[in-house]
């Protein structure tokens, strides 16, 4: 039976409905499993002293899945990460051809990623791996040669309009990749032509795992390396056993965004400290670094809590400027806050024990609050609000109300540090009691209608960030093998003498980084590079971490590219100067905090050490 063009159009329709929704169904059933493996593995341990077969495997491969599914998803909304902000400051025309031109390098990159996952899974075939006695490996290593193609599709899509534009781009990328597979060493004029448009690409926005995954392709194809090695190394970093807690840790923090415990942990430090004259200070501190401590990203906090934040500032009688800057900056601290994203993610890459780095960013973060609370009560130095008398009755109220969420970092820690679980374990029982307390408890979050788009949201970030990692390590290889950190210590050691200086400088491009990039994207890209350098200089690996971030963050505040700038100004509708000239008495004195933390190392020694 043919269909006629109208009922195709309407399957077609239904199609482009459903798929979206199939997809974000998908991904929160396998983060679901990701959470109840682990705490199963727990409870039968405990009662009956046995496991479950291969947990940790598993674990680690519901972690590719997530990655390559959350990527594809990513690539769908079109909010894959990128180096450049470019297109985003042009418009019209040249913002089109702009967008264009770097999408169809990155479509080429991915072809070439799926050429060489393909290889690498025929090759596990042939070994005959299994995960379980029912599924081989090479079966969900499968998932990587697939999610590159349907990324590649999304991208041609959404940067190129035209039909016989796209066909065109692929004819080329396919062309790329059969000259590529043909060939089994690069010629140096090719070598150096496709690296030298690899960095147009990312000047002109290119998605940041394209451009870091193209130049390890085809660098090590310029060595007759064969290309599978991107392919190996990114599985390998996908299923280290220890990256599960970042899906799982950020499943927890979205839980809490997405639902009204940012209304009720305000509520409870309005009634803490709503009597004092700091109170509105200790309030937006508090809560966003709370926050931020949980998202991993003080932008999210801005856009979560800013709505709230900003007009119990102004009945504070907070100027209209000191308000916008108290929530653009508030929530700096948290990103060195147990259980935050970064400091894992920089474990992970900086290959540190996450126990070591929450312990060690501990103190650091205290001091760089305390200094953000000062700042913050300074500038409502000025205000003239009646302060109204501590109230027991709603003290006691708002803490009934908050005390799950406020239960939520010593789940965290307490697991974490107790001995009794893995920080895959710990970080999935913080998932489950989020879970259990937005959905069940509360009832902020609807099971069936809200937590399938909470989960695919969480799965798009996490997709995004292991997307580039994976690619980076491939990276990170090719420089570790041609001795390039090496090289780069000697030279630096032959050019700066003196650690203070070298610690100095090294803030200085830290705080560039943070200007101009992502902070997942940072860690991920400048973390192999500096961390031998950081060891040929003394520095201890735990501080090198705890400056980088603190570098960083400083750097999403600092004019005029700072991210979060750009999310004061939209989620407040105020023009960016405005925002720029409310943070600026912030920046120096943040630059004190890490002014302290580099030149006091033990500092982040203090608890490590205790």
């Amino acid at each position: 039976m043919t269909l006629k063009p109208a009922s195709r159009f309407v399957m077609r329709a239904r199609i482009r409905t459903a798929w979206p929704a199939l997809e974000d169904s998908l991904i929160a059933a396998i983060l679901a499993f990701m959470v109840l493996l682990p705490v199963a593995e727990i409870l039968l341990r405990a009662v009956f002293h046995t496991g479950i077969f291969a947990v940790a495997a598993l674990e680690q491969h519901l972690g590719l899945a997530v990655a390559m599914l959350g990527a594809a998803i990513a690539a769908r909304e079109n909010r894959l990460l990128a180096l450049s902000v470019l297109p985003a400051l042009l418009g019209g025309r040249a913002r089109k051809v702009v967008v264009a031109v770097a999408g169809s390098i990155g479509v080429a990159v991915c072809l070439l990623l799926a050429w060489a996952s393909f290889e690498f899974v025929v090759a596990e075939r042939g070994a005959g791996s299994m995960l379980t006695q029912l599924v081989p490996i090479w079966l969900v290593q499968s998932l990587m040669p697939a999610g590159f193609l349907i990324i590649g599709w999304r991208l041609l899509r959404h940067t190129i309009a035209s039909n016989h534009a796209r066909f065109a781009v692929a004819a080329t990328a396919t062309v790329c990749v059969f000259a590529v597979a043909t060939q089994s060493t690069g010629p140096a004029p090719m070598v150096d032509g496709a690296l030298i448009l690899l960095a147009v690409a990312a000047i002109l926005g290119a998605p940041l795992f394209a451009v870091i995954g193209g130049v390890a392709l085809i660098l090590f194809w310029g060595e007759g390396v064969p290309v599978a090695a991107v392919a190996i190394d990114q599985y390998r970093m996908v299923v280290n056993p220890t990256l599960p807690a970042i899906p799982l840790f950020t499943l927890a923090g979205y839980l809490l965004a997405e639902s009204r415990a940012p209304e009720r942990l305000l509520r409870l430090f309005q009634a803490l400290f709503g009597a004092s004259r700091s109170g509105a200070a200790g309030v937006a501190v508090a809560g966003s670094c709370l926050l931020t401590s949980f998202t991993g990203a003080s932008g999210v906090t801005i856009l979560a809590l800013g709505g709230l934040l900003l007009p119990m500032l102004l009945r504070w009688n907070y100027s209209s400027r000191s308000a916008l800057g108290v929530v653009t900056g508030a929530g700096l601290p948290g990103v060195l806050l147990a259980p935050s994203l970064p400091l894992i993610l920089f474990a992970i890459v900086a290959e540190v024990s996450v126990r070591d780095m929450f312990l060690g960013a501990l103190p650091p973060a205290l001091l760089m609050i305390a200094l953000v609370f000062a700042w913050s009560r300074w500038q409502g130095s000025r205000s003239t609000a009646h302060t109204a008398p501590f109230d027991r009755r709603e003290a006691l109220a708002a803490l009934a109300g908050a005390k799950w969420e406020l239960a939520l970092p010593a789940v965290a820690v307490g697991a974490l540090f107790s001995g009794l679980a893995t920080p895959v374990e710990a970080a999935a029982i913080t998932a489950l009691y989020a879970f259990i307390v937005e959905v069940f408890i509360h009832r902020d979050l609807k099971l069936l209608k809200d937590m399938p788009r909470v989960m695919a949201e969480c799965g798009l970030l996490v997709g995004g960030i292991l997307l580039i990692l994976g690619v980076a390590l491939g990276l990170t290889n090719y420089f570790v093998d041609a001795q390039v950190p090496d090289r780069l210590a000697e030279w630096i050691q032959g050019a700066v003498q003196s650690r203070w200086v070298f610690l100095l400088a090294l803030n200085v491009f830290l705080l560039a980084a943070g200007c101009l990039m992502d902070i997942y994207a940072a860690i991920i890209v400048l973390t192999p590079l500096i961390v031998p350098l950081a060891l040929a200089f003394g520095i201890d690996p735990v501080h090198l971490g705890v400056l980088f971030l603190a570098n960083l963050e400083l750097g999403y505040l600092t004019p005029p590219v700072g991210i979060n700038l750009f999310y004061a100004a939209s989620r407040f509708k105020r023009p960016l100067l405005e925002v720029c000239r409310s943070v600026c008495s912030l920046i120096p004195v943040l630059a004190v905090g890490v002014l302290i933390i580099t030149y006091f190392p033990g500092l982040t020694r203090l608890l490590i050490d205790w």
